[in-house]
């Protein structure tokens, strides 16, 4: 019986095990941290073998394959004893999908793949469809692939969950947009970086689709040097495209083979203008689909918005507190704070990532009135924008963060949690934080 270890006993790791289970594999996860309750429910219900707190290398060093969850780098010392005996490291999602027959609409991107795929998700939804959501939001794909009969799954695909995938074949990819990211994990090199970003291509023929940011540059750059056999259908707010969509006017446009379908931009339920990008993106997926138009344009003006992202949470005393925890880099901070109206108290900080701030500066001097520094180490916030921005504050707690903020914030401001940086330094995930965040405003 071939052997399967599992590393990581979260929600990627627990469900790859609970597939690998269902399929008759002899089945062990070992994870170096501790297992959430939730977690080990799951594994002692499913009755398969695991550790916690510890790797045993005899319990590891004797699998067949090794699935490895998305957070645990390529340099950890147990994955690179696995890789030295020559065993294969394979991703969740390349194992669940040697097992689904389901059509895939994968996306990927630095900034925006979760909405686009909430919208996506959305709109077949309403168009009454069998459809299923995961990847790297709500329920591990390889435990719906277990457990559910799903006739289309629509993905969200980080770059850490398409590093190790394969053979794995999206029928619909899309590229939402290529910003610096990440790059402690990929050697400090965008090249590394984006490569991982294309793989969601990969194994695409001509019967597939490539939805892709026309007006993003490191996409466009790197479009020609990669082999893409799929349809290309493009997005843009700059020209208009024979195939994919764009902006005339007023009103978004898409056109999919002989088909077109138009929609007022003030229709739409996501403002800004990447959310523009995100609704166009969705609406080339529905034509594909053969979604009718009506149905379209009800799902692109009754979405409502994601968790954690530019979510409005309440006005107090006039002043709007906006949580954007998911905001974990350069450009998702750029987003929030181009979108602002109001002058901004701007909380920001965490674990840095190599992130470059001097894109936000000019932002920041026009929009930004106060900077709370929301980290263990603030030093190179405070070097980028002591000279743009009038008051910096540190603290270590959302508490403190949002206390601090209703002190300084006048009638009329917003109070924007958009950190640029990873949670990892004071909690446990973004969710985490943006939650302890919306709390604290709750209780002011």
């Amino acid at each position: 019986m071939k052997r399967i270890v599992v590393l990581g006993g979260g929600e990627s790791g627990v469900g790859a095990a609970v597939l690998a289970k269902v399929k008759g594999f002899d089945v062990f996860l070992s994870d170096k941290g501790k297992i959430a309750g939730k977690y080990a429910e799951e594994l002692e219900k499913w009755n398969i073998p695991y550790e916690s707190g510890q790797h045993t290398e005899e319990l590891i060093l004797n699998a067949d394959e090794v699935i490895k969850s998305p957070g645990i780098p390529s340099t950890a010392p147990m994955v690179e004893k696995i890789a030295a005996r020559g065993i294969g490291i394979i991703s969740e999602i390349e194992f669940a999908g040697r097992y689904d027959r389901a059509k895939k609409i994968c996306i990927t991107g630095s900034n925006g793949k979760t909405t686009t795929t909430s919208l996506i998700y959305y709109l077949l939804k309403n168009a009454g469809l069998n459809v299923g959501l995961g990847g790297n939001i709500g329920k591990s794909y390889a435990l719906q692939v277990a457990t559910e009969n799903y006739d289309i799954y629509v993905l969200e695909l980080s770059s850490f969950q398409l590093d190790n995938m394969y053979d794995f074949k999206a029928d619909i990819a899309i590229i939402t947009n290529i910003t610096p990211d990440h790059l402690d994990r990929y050697d400090h090199k965008l090249e590394n970086y984006v490569k991982a970003k294309f793989r969601i291509t990969q194994n695409m023929d001509s019967e597939d689709c490539f939805i892709f940011c026309s007006d993003d540059e490191i996409t466009i750059n790197h479009l020609n040097k990669i082999v893409i056999r799929a349809k290309k259908l493009p997005f843009t707010q700059k020209t208009e495209v024979a195939q994919g969509a764009f902006v005339r006017d007023d009103r978004m446009i898409v056109r999919y083979n002989d088909s077109e379908c138009d929609m007022f931009l003030q229709e739409l339920a996501l403002g800004g203008r990447h959310n523009v990008y995100n609704s166009m993106a969705a609406a080339i997926a529905g034509k594909i689909m053969d979604i009718d138009n009506d149905t379209i344009r009800e799902a692109l003006s009754s979405f409502q918005p994601v968790e954690h992202r530019l979510e409005k949470v309440l006005s107090i005393g006039d002043v709007l507190y906006i949580n954007d925890s998911k905001a974990t880099n350069v450009d998702a901070a750029w987003y929030a704070l181009e979108c602002q109206t109001r002058p901004v108290v701007w909380i920001v900080g965490g674990t840095d990532k190599g992130n470059d701030y001097a894109p936000l500066v000019p932002l920041a001097e026009e929009k930004v009135k106060a900077i709370i520094c929301l980290g263990v180490d603030n030093r190179k916030i405070h070097e980028a924008f002591s000279k743009a921005v009038p008051e910096m504050y540190d603290v270590t707690s959302a508490e403190d963060a949002v206390k601090t903020a209703h002190r300084i914030a006048a009638a009329g401001d917003v109070v924007l949690l958009s950190p640029c940086c990873a949670s990892f330094d004071l909690f446990k995930n973004y969710e985490d934080r943006g939650r302890q965040f919306k709390e604290a405003v709750r209780n002011l």
